[in-house]
């Protein structure tokens, strides 16, 4: 059986990688990639699976190794990324996260809308790996559901 890892998708920028490096608590250079990337806990998807429709074909063969999914919005700008019921796809738990809290508080509300118009379970987490808010909230339910 193949160990199910928790897949983080989100547009180019969004804090995917940096994410990606406090799940798996290793500090890996940052740097763009058109692969996927297995870590320890996670899968790594790059902005471009997202941004392309026709790429989603690949992120749903990946998600076959997803425990979750991660649903990134970035706080730091006011764009709509996904689909309405893009959530839906997935046949296992999705987790709305709104990165980069430290900046643009006024687009929170955005973000949230964003989550709730994907389908993606509430609640939702507000992060900033820069500061460290929210971090270790996300990690105890992702691994807490994880280990069930």
């Amino acid at each position: 059986m193949r160990k199910k890892r928790i897949m983080v998708i989100g547009p180019t920028n969004c804090g995917k990688s940096t994410l990606v490096n406090a799940l798996n608590d290793e500090m890996r250079p940052i740097r763009k990639t058109q692969n996927l990337i297995y870590g320890m806990h996670t899968i790594d998807v790059p902005g471009p699976y997202i941004e392309n429709t026709w790429m989603y074909k690949y992120l749903i063969s990946a998600m076959q190794d997803a425990s979750h999914v991660l649903i990134l919005v970035d706080q730091s700008k006011k764009a709509a990324v996904y689909s309405p019921g893009f959530a839906k796809v997935f046949r296992c738990p999705v987790i709305g996260v709104i990165t980069k809290a430290d900046l643009r508080p006024e687009n929170e509300e955005f973000c949230i809308k964003q989550l709730q118009k994907t389908g993606a379970s509430d609640p939702y987490f507000i992060i900033s790996v820069q500061d460290g808010t929210g971090i270790q909230a996300l990690k105890e339910c992702l691994f807490e559901k994880k280990d069930r």
